[in-house]
C-alpha cells in the first residue's frame, strides 16, 4: 500500500467529545424558528440533523427549511451563538485518546488536518479553546473550498493540495458519520475509517464506504501501517 502522509480527522464526536453540545445547539436553533420540542415537526427536524451529521451546518438547516434561505441563515446564526456560548460556559476538551493519537501521528511525520462542517468563526473558537495550534498542520471548513463540505470530497482534496501531496492514496480519513465516509471514498483516500463514537451506526458507516471500523481514535494510527489486503472486505466482514 502507498504510505499515508496525510490524515483528515473529523472534529465533533471524533477528536472532541461534544456530540451532546452540538445537538443541543441544533435544538435551540430550530426552536427559535418555531419548531419546538414535543411536536412532530421537531422530531422530524432532529432526525434530519442526525442523518446529516458531518455536513456543513448551513446545509443541515437548508434541509430543514427548504426554499427559505433567510430562515436557514437565521437558524445557522443561532446555532453558532448557542454552541460557542456553551463552549464559553463549560469549556471544550479533546478526547484523551485523541491527544495520544495526535502525538503518534506527529512522531510518524504524518501531516494532520482537521475537517469540519462548522463555519470558520466556530472552528476558530473551537481551536482557540482547545489550544491545538501546535498540534495540527491545518484545519479546514467549507468556506475553504467554496462552501462545499461533506459528503462532497472538496475538504479532503483541499487538504491534499495544502499538504503539497500529489497522490490521493497518501490520504487517510477518520470520522463518525456516513457523510465523512462518502467524502473520503469520493476523494480516493486509501483508508476511510469509520469510528463508532455515537454518530452513525456501523452499518451506515459501511454503506458510506468505510474501509475500516474502529471503536476509538486510539486505534487509528495503527491503520496507517496496515498491509495490503486489509480494506473494504475487512470492514464488510467486521460489520457482520
Amino acid at each position: 500500500m502507498t504510505p499515508v502522509r496525510l490524515v483528515c480527522l473529523d472534529l465533533a464526536g471524533t477528536t472532541i467529545g461534544d456530540i451532546a453540545m452540538v445537538e443541543r445547539a441544533f435544538a435551540e436553533a430550530i426552536a427559535t424558528q418555531g419548531i419546538v420540542p414535543g411536536t412532530g415537526a421537531y422530531a422530524r427536524a432532529m432526525v434530519h440533523v442526525h442523518r446529516s451529521r458531518g455536513c456543513p451546518t448551513i446545509d443541515v438547516f437548508r434541509g430543514i427549511f427548504p426554499g427559505n434561505e433567510a430562515q436557514a441563515q437565521a437558524a445557522n446564526l443561532t446555532f453558532e451563538r448557542a454552541y460557542e456560548g456553551a463552549i464559553e460556559r463549560t469549556g471544550l476538551f479533546p478526547l484523551p485518546e485523541a491527544v495520544e493519537a495526535l502525538r503518534q501521528l506527529r512522531e510518524a511525520e504524518v501531516k494532520i488536518a482537521l475537517v469540519t462542517g462548522f463555519t470558520r468563526s466556530t472552528l476558530g473558537r473551537v481551536l482557540g479553546t482547545l489550544g491545538w495550534a501546535g498540534e495540527l498542520d491545518f484545519a479546514l471548513c467549507p468556506e475553504d473550498c467554496s462552501g462545499r463540505g461533506r459528503p462532497f470530497p472538496d475538504l479532503i482534496l483541499t487538504a491534499l493540495l495544502r499538504a503539497g501531496l500529489e497522490d490521493v492514496r497518501e490520504v487517510a480519513v477518520l470520522g463518525d458519520s456516513e457523510n465523512h465516509m462518502l467524502a473520503g471514498r469520493r476523494a480516493g483516500a486509501s483508508i476511510v475509517a469509520g469510528m463508532l463514537s455515537g454518530g452513525h451506526s456501523r452499518e451506515r458507516l459501511i454503506d458510506g464506504g468505510a474501509t475500516h471500523i474502529v471503536e476509538s481514535v486510539a486505534e487509528f494510527p495503527a491503520l496507517l501501517t496496515a498491509t495490503e489486503g486489509v480494506g473494504a472486505h475487512h470492514a464488510a466482514t467486521s460489520a457482520r
